[in-house]
């Protein structure tokens, strides 16, 4: 064989190769909530260094988008922050496994100029906030929580959510549970009707709207705070301590829901009891058919969650996130079992 005729075999050798790795490469596609984006975006990056034929993207478009998109299957996974409701699961194609994956805060962010304190919240003065009856500043019901802040007069101008959010679902999970007005006039939900503010699509847009509008005042997970350095307020909890969200407060809440977890998972830990609880946390969750179309892609699936369950743990704090209680990530290897990947 001449030379140009062997890098010729060569080099048709190695496209073919190439060819046969390409066809091997898994691509699966999940959509859903935008609080646990930035996690679900470094584990299938490391995921994939571990494993380069699989490929999970991941759409960050809300809990309610993930939930629809599950339930019309146009995705393989779907993911959210509340547990989908018994007439969204009788609507599925299948029986939906909730897999709570990691744990998080949702934090009352602010941007008032001049104000550079931590400021401290009650949930019925947030409740109120949120409802329009506190509309400025310097109003009592806040400048008491706050001694020696000088708090302006300025009109409060309230963020939240455009989307089906299952961060909203977190906030109006807690404002309920303080604020029999907030359960009455707007109830639970990931959407709900606002009585007063303006709305941004997913956390980031609500913490683009803060970040940009001077006086406003908005919720997001914690880790869109800190990466934007945005001020956010510390919530007194059912103990009666004013506690900000960190990877300790988060862990409190979540350990009295741990030994009662329910089988299917879906369970909501807001305004927890104990000493140290941030009370505005919550598990997020993976949704998953029990019996999948495309079983090849189950088993890379559940492969990849085991991994995330596990050695993705660790992950977890240097995002903002708190990782699960080893009970809970006992009783999710078991419900995984029940996938059919075969």
């Amino acid at each position: 064989m001449k030379p140009i005729q062997k890098v010729l075999a060569t080099i048709a050798a190695i496209a073919v190769m190439v060819g046969a790795v390409a066809a091997q490469t898994m691509k699966i596609t999940g959509a859903g909530a935008t609080f646990p984006y930035p996690i679900y975006s470094k584990w299938f990056s490391e995921y994939n260094k571990l494993h380069p034929t699989v490929e999970i993207n991941y759409q960050s478009i809300g809990s309610g988008g993930g939930i629809r998109q599950l339930t019309n299957q146009t995705v393989f996974f779907g993911a959210t922050d509340g547990p989908m409701t018994n007439d969204q699961l009788v609507a599925a194609a299948g029986r939906v496994l909730h897999l709570p994956t990691v744990l998080g805060g949702v934090v009352p962010v602010y941007n008032i100029p001049g104000v550079t304190a931590e400021l401290k919240f009650t949930g019925p003065v947030l409740a109120n906030i949120f409802l329009g009856t506190i509309t400025k500043w310097n109003d009592p019901a806040i400048t008491a929580l706050n001694p020696g802040v000088n708090l302006p007069g300025s009109d409060i101008i309230v963020a939240h959510r455009s989307d089906g959010s299952g961060t909203t679902y977190i906030w109006v999970d807690y404002l309920a549970k303080v604020s029999p007005e907030w359960k009455r006039r707007a109830g639970v939900a990931t959407a709900v009707n606002w009585p007063v503010g303006i709305g941004g699509k997913g956390n980031e847009g609500v913490t683009g709207l803060v970040k940009q509008t001077p006086s406003s005042i908005g919720y997001v997970e914690l880790i869109y705070a800190v990466q934007n350095k945005i001020s956010y307020g510390s919530v007194q909890n059912m103990a009666g301590e004013f506690v900000a969200a960190s990877l300790e407060s988060v862990t409190a809440a979540a350990a009295a829901a741990a030994a009662g977890m329910p089988a299917d998972f879906r369970v909501s830990i807001t305004n927890a009891p104990g000493r140290g609880v941030y009370p505005i946390s919550s598990f997020t969750w993976l949704l998953l058919y029990e019996n999948p179309r495309d079983k090849a892609q189950a088993k890379v699936m559940v492969e990849f969650v085991k991994w995330a369950l596990t050695d993705g743990q660790k992950y977890a704090a240097e995002l903002g996130y708190s990782p699960l209680p080893a009970n809970v990530v006992q009783m999710e290897m078991a419900a995984l079992a029940k996938i059919k990947i075969g």
